[in-house]
């Protein structure tokens, strides 16, 4: 038997004489509906990541081509190779200098750097490849 201390009473505890009195074959079947219950979670796990999609977080370098201020639609294009993408930057933060800054003083500038999440959608009739998170310019002449 062995005692543990409380604040006020002592209680006696007899461990390892209860785990020896399980019936025989408990212990293995608490392992097993302990493992069932692992790979039950597994699977609706795996099954979640396969059927949601995953929006793609690109970002890198682009050339400024085009801003529409009324809509709030930027086209850049990836310098490398040229692929155009239209976002929709109505909720876009845009930062010059590392300070905030308004959308339209991005028509002073050509290369800038974008973080994106790319998913086509329709914005008022307009097929549009993504939605622009953060456009980023560093000036070095302005600073």
């Amino acid at each position: 038997m062995k005692r543990i201390e409380k604040t006020f009473h002592i209680i006696e505890a007899p461990f390892k004489e209860t785990l020896n009195n399980f019936p025989r074959g408990t212990k293995r079947k608490a392992r097993a509906a302990r493992f069932t219950g692992v790979v039950i979670a597994a699977a609706c796990i795996w099954m979640h990541l396969l059927c949601c999609p995953v929006q793609a977080l690109e970002s890198g370098s682009y050339r400024l081509l085009s801003i529409s201020e009324t809509e709030k639609l930027v086209l850049i294009s990836r310098i490398p190779d040229q692929k155009k993408f239209l976002l929709d930057a109505a909720d876009v933060k845009v930062v010059i200098n590392d300070k905030p800054a308004e959308f339209g003083e991005l028509t002073l500038f050509t290369v800038v750097r974008v973080q994106m999440d790319l998913k086509k959608n329709k914005k008022k009739g307009v097929n549009i490849d993504g939605q622009a998170r953060e456009i980023t310019v560093s000036d070095p002449v302005g600073k």
